[in-house]
């Protein structure tokens, strides 16, 4: 298997396992605010239920943009993921809208909130942490091997949930021990403000991408690093890179001895080239060849 199969099966997995993990706290959290009507629970669902939606999203972006390059787009369709993260960020943004809209409604209302069964609440926030670590857990290893926004905005919004729900555990305690239900709307008030940070951050490097954004620094320095020391090489320049979903695009001109055979310049090339796909295996890399001290 080769290493763009493999990590399109890595990330397909990602994203089955998102799914399957969002539906299951969806039911959970259903039945918990109905037996508890508290806010914070309210909050986690509808994370939760965001999370679901964004996760199906994220699983056809992971499809889509593992196609091939066809007759209408050369460049493959890794972009895609850039899209999904995009959408994402949006629909976290207006998760965070609502939740800090219910939670001031609730700490203005004249008579505070009544909450009920909090024992049951706090035992799905458990299994709620339990199996999100999990997930988080299992998306970092992919995320780290494969590259991909679309995983790695899927484990930031689930990471994001720990809070909440650790928060919820504190806003039910507080209302079954002490009958003390204002925290309930203060830590959903808290887990909006998170959320809305984690959006804007992810929402930034996914249009990042889409303005074709060089790749990061330590990318493009160790790209240079690996054309200075290949052998042949006298110099580079314009030296150029973007990224696409999890796919780096690097274009460079280095600068050979023109005396040498086109077949020994071809060599130099071609050991550039398999150096950084040994970096970067998702890479589309295009070398030009230019003669030493005649550069354009």
């Amino acid at each position: 298997m080769s290493d763009a199969s493999g990590h399109h099966s890595l990330n397909m997995r990602a994203g089955l396992a998102s799914v399957s993990v969002a539906l299951i706290l969806v039911v959970a959290k259903i039945w918990a605010f109905g037996a508890t009507g508290a806010l914070s629970v309210a909050a986690s669902l509808a994370d939760s239920g965001l999370d679901l939606m964004m996760a199906i999203g994220g699983l056809i972006a992971i499809y889509y943009a593992a196609r091939p390059p066809d007759e209408d787009h050369r460049f493959g369709h890794t972009s895609a993921e850039d899209l999904a993260a995009l959408g994402q960020s949006a629909f976290i943004l207006v998760s965070a809208a609502i939740i800090a809209v219910s939670g001031v409604r609730r700490l203005l209302a004249p008579e505070p909130a009544v909450m009920a069964q909090e024992g049951r609440g706090v035992v799905v926030m458990v299994f709620s942490i339990v199996l999100t670590i999990a997930l988080v857990l299992w998306q970092q290893r992919v995320a780290r091997t494969t590259g991909s926004k679309v995983v790695a905005a899927d484990r930031l919004h689930y990471v994001g949930d720990l809070i909440p729900n650790i928060g919820a555990i504190i806003a039910l305690g507080a209302s079954a021990f002490f009958g003390v239900t204002s925290i309930d709307a203060v830590v959903a008030l808290g887990a909006a403000a998170l959320i809305a940070v984690g959006a804007l951050r992810l929402g930034k490097r996914a249009w990042d991408a889409l303005m074709d954004r060089s790749a990061p620094a330590e990318v493009v320095a160790e790209i240079e690093a690996m054309t200075d020391q290949t052998e042949g090489v006298h110099a580079f320049h314009d030296l150029k890179t973007r990224m696409a979903g999890s796919k780096p695009f690097i274009h460079i001109h280095i600068e050979l001895d023109g005396d040498q055979s086109l077949r020994e310049a071809h060599a130099i090339s071609a050991q550039l080239k398999s150096d950084i796909l040994a970096a970067y295996p998702n890479a589309d890399v295009i070398i030009h060849k230019d003669v030493a001290g005649e550069a354009d």
